[in-house]
């Protein structure tokens, strides 16, 4: 569960908030403006507040009324296994209530802050209420094989009844057992059992591969050996392997394909495993250093007390074996795993543009990596956050940084505006993950999320300019020539696309935008009609309309996206303002012929 946020609509709400998130690492507080002074972050509106740190998987606890986060959250409820804990508690600390997310969280934190107010957590949980144990959400290290099975085992717990426990599990000392229950729990690292099966994860499973190797083939080759083996997948903590394996396709698919860590060693740590490997290999060694890497692995992942139970097993590109650990393995505390780098679009500069997507990484990271002005747009979002800024223009010691500190092993977001894939940072992090070649960025998962463009701003503002073909042309000519781009732009002009113009004018460049303009008059009329947006999504946002021949470089800067209609493209008046569109073609059908070359 990652940290919570506590939430204070008052002041002796925030004191009391503060206290309790005092004794959680890195808890924030969240309180709103004018009644809180000292909260990490402000907000104006309590209920969307609420539902944006859910709908980023924030767990809440609100210091207030029940019904607030009840009325806040509701609209969002749709899947609970996907949804973070919600807990309420008196302002006055006298009632703690786990309101959702019970068995993924809520419970165990409400009775942690419960006890730090020497009052009873209000659980209603069944299972919880009676003995203690959810048996749906097991305790880290253990994994369940069906969790729908729980079910008809926890009712007969919450009708107090005995169950019938086969296998060692501290955690379910506190159940009443019976040899001859009818209901029936299963602790194995096996594949079958009756009644709930549960798995302790104490199998570390050590992988190599060649290099480029089809992760279906490793995939294969470990379902196999297992099955063999007799062992279930869902007792492995973790996949390990040699460090030079850290960006290999196979190792990484395969610890998602099980909903486990990647773990990696040096091969002077695998060496050290020598004396305990079943198939030591001299060929091995001459190529990485160590006599043995899928052995050698499992083998330092699972602890000096463990045992090599499948020594390695072979298909033409991979290896795997397996050790077992006396106790659950902390996947966490063995080899070194992998960084985080999401590059992510926060759109134009409102929230309410923010994908949950991109909510869901910023709220999970523990870096931000970005311009100044991009990381004060995330507002609340970046509380309690290590802030990496830097000025525009930096952009490449931007995205260095963020593949630095993800290379430690750190999980950063690197903040763009707008869409993190069109004229931002995701181009320049592949980029130079092609030209630098850093053998630390190895350890590195990149994933980009999407936003919201500016030109998808632009267009919902203006109306659906862009309903039909368009294209984009940044008019900067720091990275691209103007050559290139005037090659561009008549092709835009050749093909009547509308045109949305990225970085139209700048103090240095005041010429591009009337160049540019020119080149379009030659494929459409000058009375095109013309979106000029800027500071979309702000508290000044300004859309304004023109027309091709009147634009001038003095209607925009930087901050201004230039939205240039094609031939058919119109103003209709409707509702009190003016909206421009780009017929389709469906005019026809509505019996309104198109009549092309007209502008209105």
């Amino acid at each position: 569960m990652t940290s919570p946020v506590f939430v204070a609509l008052t002041g002796p709400g925030l004191a009391l908030a503060r206290r309790l998130a005092a004794t959680l690492p890195e808890a924030q507080v969240h309180g709103l403006a004018g009644r809180t002074e000292g909260a990490d972050a402000t907000f104006a509106d309590t209920l969307a507040h609420l539902r944006d740190l859910f709908a980023a998987g924030r767990p809440i606890v609100g210091v207030c009324a029940a019904g607030i986060l009840i009325r806040a959250v509701a609209p969002l409820l749709a899947d609970k296994q996907a949804e973070p804990p919600v807990i309420a508690v008196a302002q006055d600390g006298s009632a703690v209530v786990p309101l959702l997310g019970g068995h993924h969280g809520a419970n165990a934190l409400a009775r942690r802050l419960a006890e730090v107010l020497g009052v009873a957590a209000a659980v209603t949980t069944a299972g919880d209420v009676v003995h203690g144990v959810a048996l749906d959400e097991p305790p880290s290290g253990w994994r369940l094989a069906d969790a729908a099975a729980a079910k008809p085992v926890m009712a007969a717990l919450a009708a107090g009844e005995p169950v019938r426990v086969d296998g060692a599990a501290p955690w379910l000392a506190a159940l009443p057992q019976s040899p001859d229950a009818a209901q029936a729990i299963t602790v194995t690292e096996g594949r079958d059992g009756a009644g709930v099966v549960i798995h302790p994860q104490t199998l570390a499973l050590g992988v190599g591969c060649e290099r480029g190797a089809d992760p279906a083939e490793l995939r294969d080759l470990v379902a196999r050996t297992l099955a063999e083996a007799g062992l279930s997948e869902k007792a492995v903590a973790c996949v390990c392997s040699l460090d030079l394996k850290a960006d290999e396709a196979a190792v990484r698919a395969l610890a998602a394909d099980l909903g486990v860590p990647a773990r990696f060693f040096t091969a002077a740590e695998l060496e050290r495993e020598t004396p305990r490997l079943a198939t030591p290999s001299d060929v091995v060694f001459a190529e990485v250093g160590c006599h043995g890497v899928s052995e050698g692995a499992a083998l330092a992942a699972a602890g000096p007390e463990a045992a090599l139970v499948v020594p390695k097993a072979k298909s033409p590109r991979a290896t795997c074996a397996v050790a077992r650990s006396p106790t659950p393995i902390d996947a966490a505390a063995v080899g070194r795993g992998l960084g985080r780098l999401t590059v992510v679009g926060i759109g134009p500069g409102q929230a309410g543009w923010r994908t949950p997507a991109v909510s869901a990484a910023v709220a999970r990271a523990t870096d931000l990596v970005g311009y100044g002005l991009y990381l004060d747009l995330l507002g609340p979002a970046a509380a309690g956050k290590r802030r990496h800024q830097s000025d525009l223009g930096a952009e490449a010691d931007r995205a260095r940084a963020a593949l630095d500190l993800a290379g430690q092993g750190r999980d950063v977001a690197l903040v763009c505006s707008g869409d993190a894939g069109i004229y931002a940072l995701a181009t320049l992090v592949f980029e130079l993950i092609a030209h630098e070649a850093d053998p630390a960025w190895r350890f590195v998962e990149v994933t980009v999320e999407p936003g919201v463009s500016a030109i998808q701003a632009a267009a919902a503002r203006s109306g659906a300019p862009i309903g039909h073909d368009f294209c984009t042309i940044s008019l900067s000519d720091l990275l691209t020539p103007w050559q290139v781009i005037e090659a561009r732009l008549k092709g835009a002009a050749a093909g009547d696309f509308v045109v949305a113009f990225y970085n139209p004018v700048s103090k240095r460049r005041r010429d591009h935008l009337a160049r540019a303009r020119e080149i379009l008059l030659t494929g459409r009329p000058g009375a095109t009609p013309v979106v000029l947006a800027r500071n979309l999504g702000r508290p000044d946002e300004c859309v304004t309309f023109t027309t091709l021949a009147e634009l001038s470089p003095d209607m925009a800067d930087m901050l201004t996206l230039v939205l240039v209609g094609n031939r058919e493209s119109r103003l209709v008046d409707h509702g009190g303002r003016r909206w421009l569109y780009t017929p389709r073609g469906y005019a026809a059908k509505l019996g309104d012929p198109v009549v092309l070359g007209e502008s209105a």
